[in-house]
């Protein structure tokens, strides 16, 4: 029987395949869509078999196009962002999980602005410090609403790395801590064996997903996708943002 929630979940899977398609902010969407009719991290658990599935395809893709140093230092934070979000989640309520994914939509929305009112970007190096920083809060994000583009994004892009490297180094350390949350949401008892038709079916939506971000992605321009997905990841996280303080208010 077909639902109104098998309908999101449907919707979700096939924003996944956008995003993995060449509509990459498209994947911000995801959680916070599923968020509406279920606490976050299950979301999070549900979807992610589908992203790692997408995965494989983007690492086989970009085997060549990596940068060494960020990976090294950006994976292994990750991993221990993902360990933090796997301690404190026994500890925390569901509210502050759903307060956290509207928050972290309204930090990608706000960093989306700032970025596109930028006339310039200034060029950094890479730090040690500051990789293991932002790669902490990478993993933690990408926990809690596979929503980790900010904080990624905002060590990352100041290195003006080739836009190939960007992409290779982007897809690989997603995929590796995509991975570290398997066993961390197997452990929290997050995903169940009765889930995995459902899986199933959402992968089919995610690999049409695919096919049609690669379409859209030629055909849109890339400031039209992205105001369209901005304004939708606003108004979705705004209202997860209200109910997460509500419910702890």
């Amino acid at each position: 029987m077909i639902t109104p929630e098998l309908l999101v979940l449907l919707l979700a899977a096939l924003i996944v395949g956008l995003a993995k398609g060449g509509i990459a902010a498209a994947g911000t969407l995801a959680v916070p869509l599923v968020a509406f009719f279920m606490d976050p991290l299950s979301a999070a658990a549900l979807l992610l078999p589908i992203f790692i599935i997408s995965d494989v395809v983007g690492v086989w893709l970009y085997r060549r196009e990596w940068d060494a140093w960020n990976l090294k230092v950006l994976i292994p934070a990750g991993f221990v962002g993902v360990l933090t979000g796997t301690l404190i989640e026994p500890h925390v309520p569901e509210a502050i999980f759903t307060l956290a994914t509207g928050l972290i939509g309204l930090g990608y929305c706000g960093w989306a602005w700032l970025e596109s009112r930028s006339d310039s970007r200034k060029v950094s190096q890479p730090s040690l410090f500051w990789g293991g920083f932002w790669g902490v809060l990478v993993g933690l994000a990408s926990f809690v609403s596979h929503s980790a583009a900010p904080p990624y994004q905002a060590y990352v892009l100041p290195q003006n790395l080739p836009k190939m490297v960007f992409a290779g180094t982007t897809t690989i350390v997603f995929a590796a801590i995509n991975l570290a949350k398997l066993p961390a949401y197997l452990s929290l008892g997050l995903m169940k064996a009765d889930d995995m038709g459902l899986v199933a079916l959402l992968c089919v939506a995610a690999i049409i997903g695919t096919f049609g971000g690669r379409l859209l992605s030629q055909w849109l321009s890339e400031r039209t996708y992205l105001r369209v997905i901005q304004i939708i990841l606003f108004v979705l996280s705004m209202q997860l943002t209200w109910s997460g303080a509500a419910a702890l208010f």
